[in-house]
């Protein structure tokens, strides 16, 4: 059984981008907080191995804005084929919850 919460996730190949990506999904109210920290990205990409630099956009969300977050992020990014993935959050602390709650739409 899940909460009706979510971290979305999905990656920038620039601070500038993350920070857009942030900005948009708080001030429209699709997220709670997006936490941005830097990674090491290794993956297959029109057939070549790749290893990038990236940030990781930790989202947190209720799962019913899942397809406006995927929607803005998709708008936003420069990717090709952006990571756009929703997990679940089968429990959490209810103070904590509720704020997610209480600041998104």
């Amino acid at each position: 059984m899940t909460t009706g919460y979510c971290v979305a996730m999905t990656t920038a190949d620039t601070p500038e981008l993350a920070d857009r990506v942030a900005a948009a999904l708080v001030e429209q109210r699709l997220a709670a907080c997006v936490q941005i920290m830097p990674i090491s990205s290794h993956y297959v990409w029109n057939g070549k191995v790749r290893r990038d630099a990236e940030l990781l956009l930790l989202i947190k969300a209720k799962s019913s804005d899942f397809d406006a977050i995927n929607a803005a992020v998709k708008l936003l990014h420069s990717y090709e084929v952006p990571e756009v993935i929703r997990l679940d959050i089968a429990d959490g602390d209810p103070a904590y919850l509720g704020w997610i709650a209480s600041v998104t739409r």
